[in-house]
């Protein structure tokens, strides 16, 4: 971001946040200081991921503190809905800042309907400025703990691959817990995929060049995906690019302990979503939430994992990929330091997210060019 001094740690800046506040001189943090507490070090207090987050990060979460989100864990689905995130959080930075809030600018957005199993859902289309048609595809998942969020919270995300990888992006909606319970929501993403395949020379892509991707929840169902296409013999993705995904029901690793109260995602929400989701405890050892365990992983499409250093699922997400290449797919992973669960989507105010971003769409772009699947070694 702009003017905004990187540093590896924010211990030091709270430091002087705290002295500048009692000063009433505070230049770095000014808006977003004064909006998040009179006493930075009480708000800090209440995001105990600050310690560790990198600027950046840190005043994107003090802005969502700012926002007076409540615990998820402590209410129901339809009040967990309306929650602030950390792309309202985004917006606050930017606007503290005097910067533009608009959308990244793509050259069309529209919003179609896919018929699934329990009714349509809706899927939005991201055309980018960039090449003739037909361009590579890929079908997006986002994130939400199969319980929250929607097209709307990820719609930065979407954008962001769209134009640095060149292809069309369909951000597909899917039917969540506690209405809908396992696999409901996987199933609705294997049929947007299989949408994706039969209709893209409509929208402009090329059915041969299709890619799965997605973020937590929706990084679980990408590879879900590529799992099922290939137990059905549909041609499967060109590849798979999972964001911090939920590959597992392990809630004792290392990075569930260490990130146990960690902001925006803790060890209670986690519990919390497979409670909402899981049909029942022992939804969890399926192959499709379990993945880490899953005996059929070989033959999976060339994989791109990202990891957060403050996130539960960090462990799970390593855990992956070398289970990955244990079983012979070729895949690229890439630990990201001082940034939380959610960060890919906030690149506008947060360095690192440019760097994954840039990083997963390079990765992509390898693989349509290839255009086709397989395995590495």
């Amino acid at each position: 971001m702009k003017n905004r001094p990187k540093h590896s740690s924010l211990a030091p800046l709270l430091m002087g946040a705290v002295a500048l506040v009692a000063l009433g001189a505070c230049q770095q943090m000014s808006n977003l200081g004064t909006a998040v507490s009179k006493d930075p070090a009480a708000a800090a207090q209440g995001v105990p991921t600050l310690a560790s987050a990198d600027t950046d990060m840190a005043s994107a979460l003090l802005a969502l503190q700012a926002l007076g989100p409540k615990p998820i864990e402590t209410l129901s689905a339809p009040e967990a809905r309306k929650q602030p995130t950390l792309g309202d959080a985004v917006k606050k930075v930017l606007q503290d800042d005097g910067q533009s809030t608009a959308p990244e600018a793509v050259a069309s957005v529209r919003n179609v309907s896919i018929p699934g199993p329990g009714g349509s859902q809706p899927a939005r289309i991201y055309v980018p400025g960039a090449a003739r048609s037909p361009l590579p595809v890929i079908v997006y998942y986002h994130g939400g703990g199969w319980v929250i969020a929607d097209l709307d919270t990820y719609d930065a995300s979407a954008r962001a691959l769209a134009n640095q990888s060149g292809a069309i992006v369909v951000s597909a909606e899917y039917r969540k817990g506690p209405e809908a319970k396992f696999p409901a929501a996987h199933e609705d993403a294997l049929t947007a995929y299989r949408w994706a395949q039969a209709n893209a020379s409509q929208f402009g892509g090329d059915p041969n060049r299709i890619a799965v991707a997605g973020e937590s929840a929706g990084g679980n169902m990408a590879i879900g995906v590529s799992r099922m296409a290939k137990e059905q013999g549909l041609r499967p993705p060109v590849h798979q690019a999972l964001i911090y995904p939920v590959a597992g029901n392990d809630m004792n690793t290392e990075s569930y302990q260490e990130n146990e109260n960690a902001k925006p995602l803790n060890k209670a929400m986690m519990g919390w979503f497979f409670d909402k989701y899981l049909r029942n405890p022992r939804d969890g050892n399926n192959p499709l939430i379990n993945v880490v365990d899953a005996p059929d992983l070989a033959g999976l499409p060339p994989t791109t994992i990202v990891t957060a250093e403050i996130d539960p699922l960090r462990s799970e997400g390593q855990l992956l990929a070398q289970r990955l290449r244990n079983a012979g797919v070729e895949v690229a992973s890439n630990n990201y330091e001082g940034v939380t669960h959610e960060f890919f989507g906030a690149a506008p105010v947060v360095e690192k997210a440019k760097e994954a971003q840039a990083y997963v769409a390079s990765r992509l772009r390898e693989a349509f060019v290839g255009g086709s699947a397989g395995s590495g070694s």
